[in-house]
Parts: C-alpha cells; structure tokens; sequence
C-alpha cells in the first residue's frame, strides 16, 4: 500500500517520511484545494527528505480550465522544479465542456520532459470519467490519478473508485484514492475497493484540522493499518 500525505511546510515533510508516508504531495493553499508552492519550500524539502516528492502545478484555485497567461506560468514553474531534480508532478487541465484539455495537457508533459505526473482531482470534475482514464493512460508519464471518484469524499465515491480501479488493474497508471479518508472506516474502504494506493490531507494533522501540523500519532496509525493488507 503506497500512502501519500500532504505537506505544506518542510516541517510536514520531514515528519510524513518519518512517520510512514511513501511520497509526499507538496502545495500551498491547502484550503483551496492545493497549489504550486514556493520554489525555495521545493528546494528545501528535497535537501531534507529522501522519499518521493510530488510537486502541485496549479496556479490559481478558480477552475481547472487554464487560459494562455495561465499556461506559460505553469510552464515557467515545472522548469522551475525539473531544474531542482528529483521531484515529481502533479497537474491537471480541463476544457470548458468537462473534457481533458489533450492538446495543453500534452505542452505540460513535454515542458515536464519525462518527470513522473499524477493527474489530480480535475478528474472528478470530467464529464466521463471512463473516457478520460483511457485517454489519460495513453500517456506513460502519468502513473496516478487522484480521484474521489466523482464524489466529495473517497468513501461517498467508493463504487466508482471500485470501478476505475478494476479498469486500470492491467495497465502502467494507478488510482489514487483521496478526500475524506481517515483512519475509522479505511479498512472498509480498501476492501470494497481494491485500491492500493490512498492519499492524506486533513486526517493526519493535528485535530484533522488542514491548517494545523501533521500528527506523527495519527500518521502512524494509518501507516499500521496499511501495513496489515496483503494483496
């Protein structure tokens, strides 16, 4: 099971490796959904932790459809961070109509230049989430897609996760569960579901509250619930 915690300070990282976190998730503005966090908070946390670091490009929280002044930000940032080296991405773009922007969404990979992506929770917001998962997996350099299954938690999406999950069981990009997932319940999650990857925010910080630090209690907990699954 590869669990993926938010980090939002260097402090965060250090303790969501510490304590049991695969790879970190590192934003800003965590109440608004995530986004690109400060080049010298990308630097730090790669000098400071070992595992992997996947890093937000997303430049404004009103959608996830991006105009051309939009595009050339995102495109100046993943230079930015592939210049750091080591790190990872996470992005996501869509049109108007609800569909994968494909044709900006191509530019972003390429600006990328074979750094790993994880497509985020734009995908919740796709009109056919089938159809985008197939084209989505046309591409190598994605490996995840975030989704709580077009809900607004995980647990309220479990059987379309369920779903998605089955579809990419023989294929190279995975599900990333996330939202709303906490450690009451999980155990009945990954079952119903299948999945083997899950993502945290919120219900590993301190009273599960995003703007307070992560719980090294809370996170270890989740760690050792994860660790008991044998696929």
């Amino acid at each position: 099971m590869l669990l993926e915690v938010i980090a939002t300070t260097v402090s965060d990282a250090i303790i969501a490796e510490r304590y049991g976190a695969d790879r970190i998730e590192l934003i800003t503005g965590i109440s608004e959904g995530g986004l690109t966090p400060s080049l010298g908070l990308i630097e730090e946390v790669r000098e400071k932790v070992s595992i992997p670091v996947r890093v937000m490009i997303r430049p404004h929280a009103r959608s996830f459809v991006y105009d051309a002044a939009d595009m050339e930000t995102m495109q100046r940032d993943i230079r930015h961070i592939r210049s750091v080296g080591g790190l990872s991405l996470v992005l996501g773009i869509l049109r108007h109509d609800r569909t994968v922007a494909e044709d900006l969404l191509g530019q972003l990979l390429e600006t990328a230049d074979g750094m790993e992506v994880t497509f985020h929770r734009a995908f919740d917001e796709v009109q056919d989430q089938f159809e985008a998962l197939k084209l989505l997996a046309r591409y190598p350099q994605i490996t995840d897609i975030l989704t709580s299954g077009a809900r607004p938690t995980a647990p309220e999406g479990r059987e379309r996760i369920a779903a998605l999950e089955h579809r990419t069981s023989e294929q190279s990009i995975s599900i990333l569960a996330g939202s709303g997932l906490s450690i009451k319940g999980l155990s009945e999650f990954i079952s119903d579901t299948g999945v083997r990857r899950v993502h945290f925010g919120s219900a590993v910080r301190e009273e599960g509250n995003p703007l307070k630090p992560i719980d090294p209690v809370r996170l270890k907990a989740v760690r050792t619930l994860l660790n008991s699954f044998i696929f």
